[in-house]
């Protein structure tokens, strides 16, 4: 199984919203593709409490089947449009791919 793992700090306000609205937005239209995609596995979006300087504003949690499930997830127009979303409420975005040991 292919974990996909996505953490996003924040702009303080952006496309007129809180970061703390912009990070719910983000949670339920991500976790709202589940319905929409078949390939993802599990998908899950953390909101942090940890206010630290350090610490990213929020998580995206997915699991697929493998890299071809990814990639079909990662071009579908659904998941476009809420990526672009989230690049102009974005200061910074890091990722990881991994597949979990069995």
């Amino acid at each position: 199984m292919l974990k996909h793992i996505v953490m996003w700090k924040l702009k303080p306000l952006a496309e007129g919203k809180t970061k703390e609205e912009n990070a719910l937005w983000m949670k339920q239209n991500l976790e709202s593709l589940q319905k929409i995609i078949p390939e993802i596995v599990s998908i899950e979006v953390g909101i942090n409490f940890n206010k630290n300087d350090m610490a990213y504003d929020a998580v995206l949690i997915s699991r697929f089947k493998d890299e071809h499930d990814l990639e079909i997830y990662k071009t579908h127009p659904e998941h476009i449009k809420i990526s672009n979303y989230c690049k102009k409420i974005r200061e910074n975005r890091v990722a990881v791919d991994f597949y979990e040991e069995q």
